[in-house]
């Protein structure tokens, strides 16, 4: 078993009293405070988080798009310079490989993937690579933080000449941020309005202070793995290794808005179309839980009239609606909005109900 890295920031979360965990092979903040009053802190204000952890590779040469499009499930072609893409990898059976996000720069195109699978993911890309790509592994060169929250503009803002304001969501800008050159992307796990920054690690100490100068206003805070968890949680965004895997297809995934069948073949587009024919026979759902504060978690079987017919992926209780919510598979018979199912718990029958998703709407 490979030691778990560190990103450069490391020693800032210890010094900050951060709980520390093993998370996607590195050694990541898990709170620095509360989950609780961290998640609060990014639905009110402003946080920032290091999730360094992610892997992010690039693509050049005149074939990078006609690799892209083999490889992923949405239509690269579609991007314009200065756009990003949610999108995903799958196996020949339609199964996930991973999700991800696709950048389109002016002379290449970076992916950016989650952190447990950047190994997995770079070795999968090289084993369908084509020739006419120079394809390269940037993730132990890149810092990336993530600046979430309503007031993460204005926090921004006052550390660059460039206009952030016409940064549209899933845009993206080439610029300096502290003095420092890096990628400035309105992008982000949480569902509030903010950015993400990459940057080469070396300036990794001063962007970090800078970016938590320029907030002290807003009160701004670090958050760690734990509040980004339940904040992507309310949104009903998907946590591959959770609510997504090599046995769930994106169709049933709810994914069935970014797998366009009309670009051409892609890696697992024939089963996917099989499914899409058939009809799923399974969905990801969103539920609250119907009763004080019981509230579900990954593996926890879902009933109805005695009968098993799913299982939670994610659970968590909401610091924000004050109940337990959670995402799980069930029969697509079951998965209306407004069906009331049980959800096992400690041995206890809890109801809950299917509802509409997101959980919580942010503030704009």
């Amino acid at each position: 078993m490979a030691e778990a890295k560190k990103t450069a920031l490391y020693d800032v979360h210890l010094k900050l009293g951060a709980k520390m965990v093993e998370f996607g092979g590195f050694i990541m903040p898990l709170q620095y405070t509360s989950i609780m009053a961290e998640h609060r802190r990014v639905r009110t204000t402003v946080g920032m988080f290091d999730v360094s952890h992610m892997g992010e590779f690039t693509f050049y040469g005149e074939n990078a798009l006609p690799l892209l499009q083999k490889l992923t499930i949405n239509d690269v072609s579609r991007l314009i310079i200065g756009q990003v893409q949610y999108s995903a990898m799958c196996y020949e059976d339609g199964g996930l490989v991973d999700d991800l996000l696709v950048y389109r720069f002016s002379d290449h195109y970076m992916m950016v993937v989650n952190a447990a699978n950047t190994e997995k993911d770079w070795n999968w890309i090289l084993n369908h690579r084509i020739p006419g790509v120079e394809i390269n592994n940037e993730s132990d060169n890149i810092t990336l933080i993530a600046v979430q929250g309503r007031k993460a503009e204005a926090t921004l803002q006052k550390l660059t000449a460039l206009d952030l304001s016409k940064i549209a969501r899933y845009h993206f800008q080439s610029g300096k941020l502290a003095e420092v050159p890096m990628t400035i992307s309105r992008t982000g796990y949480t569902g509030e309005d903010g950015f993400e920054l990459y940057f080469d690690k070396n300036s990794s100490h001063h962007v970090w202070n800078a970016v938590m100068e320029a907030g002290q206003k807003f009160d701004i805070e670090p958050i760690g793995l734990g509040a980004r968890d339940t904040l992507r949680l309310e949104m009903k965004y998907c946590l591959y290794g959770n609510d997504i895997d090599q046995t769930t297809n994106p169709l049933e995934a709810g994914l069935g808005w970014i797998t366009k069948f009309q670009k051409g073949e892609f890696i697992g587009r024939e089963a996917l179309f099989e499914v899409k024919q058939k009809g799923v026979a399974r969905k990801l759902i969103g539920f609250v839980m119907q009763k004080g504060r019981a509230f579900p978690r990954h593996g926890y079987r879902i009933f109805k009239d005695g009968e098993q017919v799913g299982q939670v992926t994610s659970g968590t209780f909401s610091p924000i609606l004050n109940i337990g919510i959670g995402m799980g598979y069930v029969k697509t018979e079951f998965a209306d909005v407004g069906t009331e199912l049980l959800v096992e718990i400690r041995n206890n029958m809890e109801p809950a109900k299917v509802v509409r998703t997101p959980f919580y709407e942010p503030i704009k």
